[in-house]
């Protein structure tokens, strides 16, 4: 007997969530109902694909493989309905798109108003995680297109520029760099950075595009968001470094806080998008990606910084 569609999502999601009734809430199904899928699951393949016990959900090694295949299948599944929709007309329909926690709560309001007047047929639902996941949920076809910020190791994918985000460094009122116009890279060593917690591709960039290792400053990884940064800031309890798309997106608050720009021309990280090579509508998304960078690249960002 083949294994049904239902039965690879359920794996998948049982792989993710290493828990039966967590996995069971995401694909909306009773606990029941997913173990006795993944239950004829391995009988019909001869295979045990979860190792149980009491306290936890471990795959075993051939589940492991199982599970690359099945989000495989997925994916093309999802590019099998896409082959479809792409024939009712440019950015029509449903798009899934998936985009960063450093990029969506400040470019999405702005852009999301532009293209519902643009594409009034186009329904655009939206997933807000770490690049990390966006990755998974990409190869399984839970999502057709991400916006994220390179570089990423990303397979399988067409990815196109669309802006250069520029990092500016916020600081303290009164630190001692208030009073320079701008900035070096070199100035940064030996300070108490701010960054994301691990997970965020923000504080590998940020510490990539200022050409500093992690030993030559004080790093704190406590925020959660650049939101949670900013607060820390004001606070005295370091400096951090901001994205212009954020800064733009109001992102300082009423905090005042103070701004600089780098002297080097390359402190920034590239935002762009992704999708699967073989999803049918990707000449869509490259309707959509020229719609988003001909709208919001630099310099509508209108960031102030410095004196």
């Amino acid at each position: 007997m083949i294994p049904s569609i239902r039965q690879l999502k359920y794996l998948v999601a049982v792989a993710e969530h290493r828990h039966f009734s967590k996995a069971a809430e995401t694909c909306f199904v009773t606990q029941s109902t997913l173990s006795t899928a993944i239950r004829e699951l391995e009988q019909q393949l001869g295979v045990m694909i979860f190792e149980r016990n009491r306290k936890s959900v471990l795959i075993t090694p051939v589940g492991e493989k199982l599970l690359a295949q099945a989000r495989t299948i997925l994916g093309e599944v999802e590019d099998f309905v896409c082959l479809a929709r792409a024939e009712r007309g440019s950015l029509t329909g449903e798009i899934r798109l998936g985009v960063i926690p450093t990029i969506g709560p400040f470019l999405l309001p702005r852009m999301l108003c532009d293209l519902r007047q643009t594409y009034s047929k186009l329904r655009l639902y939206l997933k807000e995680e770490i690049s990390a996941r966006l990755a998974s949920m990409l190869t399984q076809g839970k999502l057709e297109v991400l916006m994220l910020a390179f570089p990423y190791p990303l397979r399988d994918v067409e990815t196109t520029t669309l802006f250069e985000d520029e990092f500016l460094l916020c600081m303290p009122s009164g630190h001692p760099l208030e009073r320079e116009p701008s900035v070096q890279q070199s100035q940064l060593r030996g300070e108490s950075l701010l960054l994301l917690e691990e997970g965020h591709c923000l504080r590998d960039h940020a510490l990539e595009a200022c050409d500093l290792q992690s030993a030559e400053t004080n790093l704190v990884y406590q925020g959660t968001s650049l939101h949670t940064l900013v607060q820390m800031v004001a606070n005295g309890l370091g400096l951090t470094l901001l994205p212009a798309v954020a800064v733009a997106g109001d992102v300082l608050g009423d905090t005042n806080l103070p701004l600089r720009r780098f002297r080097s021309e390359k402190v920034c990280r590239r935002i762009g998008m992704a999708w699967r090579k073989s999803d049918p509508r990707r000449d869509e998304y490259r309707v959509l990606a020229e719609f988003i960078a001909a709208r919001f690249a630099p310099p509508a960002f209108g960031v102030q910084a410095g004196k």
